[in-house]
């Protein structure tokens, strides 16, 4: 009377569309038994396409959730490494600070040696940090550097030039006229950082010869022990 019942209860589950493995979770069975008692019950095709959407969705969610996972562990990993970087390097010295703008300006700098000291970014951050350079290490005088922005022809030029200005807390009034290019912002695929192009410039002909001759010293000394 037991296996009728429990033979009873599995052929009822199974008309409910359950698989061998949900049959199996419920009820202590083996396979070969199942497989017996089920052999004239095959899943209706409806209740397969059903099976098959709940397995889509249980994998979709699956794959999501082991990206939640992921990320969260990954923000865990970074927030430790930050810390550990941080109480490393923080504070630089002053000549570590001259060394870091060196370097940045080797990459991302105006070198032309007749030209003004000048470096464009994106990242106001990239900004901030050779504003700090300039001030900290060369005593220049805020009211001696120029800001110059490259727009895109649909950005709002005002907005764009209030947000930069309150990023790097400099008056309007020592903003050059931006330049807007032709092209739209809507049309390119790398946008940045949303706000156009930074621009931070220094008149000072002896500075700029004394950066650029630190980059050569660097260059040629490093270079030569390859």
């Amino acid at each position: 009377m037991v296996r009728i019942a429990e033979r009873r209860k599995v052929i009822e589950l199974r008309k409910q569309g359950a698989t061998y493995s949900d049959i199996r979770a419920k009820i202590n069975i083996s396979k070969s038994t199942l497989s017996d008692w089920l052999r004239s019950y095959p899943l209706t095709k409806t209740q397969t396409n059903l099976l098959e959407k709940s397995k889509t969705r249980n994998k979709k969610f699956a794959i999501e959730r082991f990206r939640s996972t992921m990320h969260m562990k990954k923000e865990k990993r970074l927030s430790v490494l930050y810390k550990q970087e941080k109480k490393r390097w923080i504070s630089l010295n002053r000549r570590e600070i001259e060394l870091a703008g060196i370097f940045l300006y080797w990459g991302e700098g105006n070198k032309r040696l007749n030209g003004p000291i000048s470096l464009n970014n994106t990242d106001p951050y990239v900004l901030k940090f050779t504003l700090y350079w300039l001030k900290s290490v060369f005593k220049i005088p805020k009211h001696k550097i120029r800001v110059h922005l490259h727009l895109y022809s649909d950005m709002d030029t005002k907005l764009e030039m209030k947000y930069w200005s309150r990023e790097l807390n400099f008056s309007l009034s020592q903003f050059n006229k931006p330049y807007i290019k032709t092209s739209k912002r809507s049309d390119i695929d790398q946008k940045g950082y949303g706000h156009g192009t930074c621009g931070l410039s220094v008149s000072d002909v002896r500075l700029k010869e004394k950066i650029m001759m630190d980059i050569k010293a660097i260059s040629d000394y490093y270079s030569s022990k390859i």
